[in-house]
């Protein structure tokens, strides 16, 4: 396969950072609400950046809500994001195939700075584009990274662990590639939508890197 790029969700595909966002939400709506979410009820929000989510929810107050949000994500990214088991072997074999790597994800620009620091993931990725308050820009996002790469649609592949990241590759015109890897993902569904592959663990789709992305030449 002619594969010259590569695009990430962040959230639940590179890093085990789902939870990091749940307890950051729950910290700083607390305090600002009054009440407690659930994981439930913070991930019915998503689609949005963290600044268009906590505008709506707290929109008198919301700027506070937003600085805590932050301190309280950098403290749990300190604590507990992790990377997915294998996740940087994928990236370093793409990266040796001469494979362009970048990032698409609805998290803010602060946030997502935050897990590719503590990830120890910003050295693989030359484009990073983040979310927008209004809502989901996915296939926007993702056309902005292919123009900055001067690469065809159809030699880039993006790889995200819910529907709505298959939804938007489509959209864009990439290879849909499902992570179905995390505990949050649901490998089934995804696969329902028809992805290229679908992968239930990070080493099945290293093995599919080794078998199906040529180097690139030059």
């Amino acid at each position: 396969m002619k594969l010259d790029g590569v695009i990430f969700d962040l959230d639940g595909t590179l890093g085990d950072t789902l939870p990091v966002c749940f307890a950051a939400f729950r910290r700083a709506l607390e305090g600002f609400s009054g009440r407690h979410y659930t994981d439930e009820e913070i991930a019915a929000l998503f689609g949005p950046s963290e600044e268009g989510m906590i505008q709506r929810m707290v929109p008198d107050r919301w700027q506070a809500c937003l600085e805590a949000y932050l301190a309280a994500y950098e403290e749990e990214s300190a604590r507990s994001a992790r990377l997915f088991p294998c996740i940087e072997t994928a990236l370093r074999l793409l990266r040796d195939r001469g494979v362009a790597l970048a990032v698409v994800t609805g998290k803010g620009a602060d946030s997502a700075a935050v897990s590719l620091e503590h990830l120890r993931l910003a050295e693989f990725f030359d484009v990073v584009e983040t979310g927008s308050p209004d809502g989901s820009v996915k296939p926007l996002a993702i056309r902005r990274v292919l123009a900055k790469w001067g690469i065809a649609a159809e030699r880039v592949a993006y790889v995200g662990d819910v529907p709505t990241d298959m939804e938007a590759a489509k959209e864009a015109g990439v290879i849909p590639l499902a992570a179905g890897w995390a505990a949050t993902s649901d490998a089934d569904t995804l696969s329902a939508l028809s992805p290229l592959e679908t992968f239930r663990d990070v080493r099945e789709f290293i093995a599919w890197i080794e078998k199906n992305v040529e180097p690139r030449s030059g």
